[in-house]
């Protein structure tokens, strides 16, 4: 049986009425992006959420786990953090699922509880981590997240809301590797950078002076930079399609 909301920690950014905020969690938006961990969405996609949200359509971000046990985490410290990050790219939606850190698995369960997240946002492009990672839960992210988009759209199934076939999927980069990843294209996110920056700055209790970590926003900065000077452009952030992205009009691209 599919998963209940129970199971979901749901973030809006509504007002205090329960029944308005369950509504709003299951309006429809553009584009889902689906995150192994809480702060991979900002990591991979941050710079590509926050154009959509600023051109005035709604994105939101389903993190299929709460990115614990971490050296200097926690559960609600991890909440909080991806509270503040939402709220600085202009997420409309953000749901932690409660499936397990470090252990992921593209099971059945799982894929109908993400399944039923996707017919109940309906939305028109789908995010997913690159298909090769170090990372386990990454891999698992992917296999899961395109399994459930096949059954999202299902008949004659107890999955909550109406089939929904979700049309495009790009796969964001987030790679344990050091690698020059294969881009479909390449997304202008100059004029956001500082917002992306902040929003995985917003995660204190991963990215800190006493971790030691604080050159990977060095690293990430000149990893936008180098995707930027390939379009003649400040900073870039790049995506993987694993189809032919189309154009209708070639101007569009120039």
């Amino acid at each position: 049986m599919p998963a209940t909301d129970k199971t979901a920690a749901v973030q809006n950014q509504d007002g205090p009425d329960a029944a308005a905020e369950a509504r709003d969690a299951e309006a429809p938006v553009f584009a889902v992006v689906v995150a192994p961990h809480p702060d991979d969405a900002e990591i991979g996609a941050g710079g590509v959420i926050a154009r959509l949200t600023r051109q005035g359509l709604p994105v939101a971000v389903l993190d299929l786990t709460n990115g614990e046990p971490t050296p200097m985490g926690s559960v609600p410290v991890r909440m909080e953090e991806s509270r503040r990050a939402a709220q600085l790219l202009g997420l409309a939606r953000r749901v932690t699922l409660d499936l397990p850190n470090r252990y992921l698995q593209d099971t059945v369960s799982a894929r109908q509880e993400v399944a039923g997240w996707y017919r109940r946002w309906r939305p028109r492009v789908l995010f997913l981590p690159y298909w090769e990672d170090a990372h386990p839960d990454h891999l698992a992210a992917c296999r899961l997240g395109e399994a459930a988009r096949f059954y999202a759209k299902f008949t004659h199934t107890d999955l909550p809301g109406e089939p929904h076939w979700i049309p495009k999927v790009f796969y964001y980069f987030s790679c344990h590797w050091n690698l020059v990843e294969p881009a479909a294209l390449v997304v202008d996110i100059s004029a956001v950078w500082p917002v992306k920056l902040a929003a995985v700055q917003a995660y204190a209790s991963q990215f800190n002076a006493v971790r030691g970590n604080l050159d990977f926003l060095d690293r990430l900065g000149t990893r936008a930079a180098y995707w930027g000077q390939l379009i003649q452009s400040q900073y870039g952030e790049p995506l993987a399609s694993r189809e032919p992205v189309g154009v209708k009009d070639l101007s569009a691209v120039l």
